[in-house]
């Protein structure tokens, strides 16, 4: 084996790694894929021959790619991220492979994805780096172009922003979470508005995204009554629901006509849903599903 074919065996074994801090640099499937790759090509011209640590080296070259994208982009400050869903990682409910769902989708999930959000570049690479995947801020440090002391503050800063936020302890169990979210489905279809009280949390918020083309209605609501009300109605007899992870966590796939009609990710917390986040926008919908519903 030659050190090409070398190198590429290792950047493939580290790759669901990069992936997973690509995503949480960007918070994008396809941007983060993208950077990926884009990192491969660069570590492909320069050889690694003399690198102690490849790991913690392939990581630095992504977060280096990504952090580019960060600055470059042309995000619209006055866009709310209340309203914004998140974009989302769609996998069978069996999960394709459990450890890189675990890196792909940490403790809090899609909550701590939006408030990264509002971090500054500099600032998501630090904690991302730092806390997520546990590199030295000496290390970081000249990613960013400050010292290790004032990268340091970088991250002690989005700590506290993150920590500000308040983000729920979510439930890990997989299986009481499909269990909460097929009672959420069961009384939506039936219209049962007491059942939907009572697996929705009081301070409950559903986000959806409809898509340029459907822009009509609320693209946020709260409040178990008020989401309760929503689901009540909104259940349609045709559906027909294919459970899914989503993000890592219990979510469902919903088909209308054998067609992809929504995506829903739910935010479990004490046996009690306390977030949803649907898209319903065509386009997004077609290439979420399209690798589940295509499963022999």
């Amino acid at each position: 084996m030659d050190d090409s074919e070398w190198l590429a065996g290792r950047f493939e074994e580290h790759r669901p790694h990069l992936r997973a801090v690509a995503y949480r640099m960007l918070g994008s499937p396809t941007e983060a894929e993208d950077a990926v790759q884009d990192a491969w090509l660069r570590v492909s011209r320069s050889g690694a021959e003399e690198i102690e640590n490849l790991k913690a080296w392939l990581t630095t070259i992504v977060a280096r790619v990504c952090l580019n994208l960060l600055r470059s982009r042309n995000t619209r400050r006055d866009e709310s991220l209340e309203a914004r869903v998140p974009e989302l990682i769609v996998a069978p409910a069996g999960g394709p492979d459990p450890e890189e769902e675990v890196q792909l989708a940490d403790s809090v999930g899609l909550a701590l994805q939006i408030v990264l959000d509002t971090l500054t570049p500099a600032e998501r690479l630090a904690f991302v780096l730092h806390d997520m995947f546990d590199l030295r801020f000496e290390e970081i440090a000249p990613l960013v172009g400050r010292t290790p002391q004032a990268t340091r503050q970088l991250a002690s800063r989005a700590r506290r922003r993150i920590k500000g936020a308040e983000l729920p302890a979510l439930e890990r169990d997989l299986a009481r979470q499909r269990a909460v979210v097929d009672a959420f489905l069961a009384a939506a279809r039936a219209g049962d508005f007491h059942a939907l009280i009572a697996v929705l949390h009081p301070d409950v918020v559903a986000r959806a995204d409809f898509g340029p083309r459907h822009p009509s209605g609320p693209a946020v609501i709260r409040g178990a009554e008020t989401v309760a009300r929503q689901a009540r109605f909104g259940a349609t007899p045709d559906a027909v629901v294919h459970p899914v992870l989503v993000n890592g966590a219990a979510g469902v796939v919903i088909t209308r006509g054998g067609q992809p009609y929504a995506v829903m990710a739910f935010t479990i917390v004490d046996d009690k849903i306390v977030q949803i986040d649907t898209i319903a926008d065509r386009d997004r919908v077609t290439e979420l599903a399209a690798p589940i519903l295509t499963l022999p």
